[in-house]
């Protein structure tokens, strides 16, 4: 079984500090199907997320932001 990897970004309309993006962060690789998720302080609005697309969409992982009271759009 091969595990197929792709990203999305998104813009979070919040400015968060490092610490609250890192507890997003570590909230969304708790699902399954997301392999990693980034976000620089040179670049705190966006947000980069490694996924399988074969166990989780964009969308789900929009509404798991918005649960997370983050307002964001993905990007592209």
């Amino acid at each position: 079984m091969s595990i197929k990897m792709t990203d999305v970004t998104f813009h979070l309309d919040e400015t968060l500090e490092h610490d609250a993006r890192e507890t997003i962060r570590d909230k969304l690789l708790a699902q399954d199907g997301i392999m990693a998720a980034a976000s620089e302080d040179a670049t705190p609005h966006l947000m980069i997320v490694e996924y399988d697309p074969d166990l989780i969409d964009p969308i789900r992982i929009l509404e798991m932001l918005k649960k997370h009271d983050v307002h964001a759009e993905r990007l592209g």
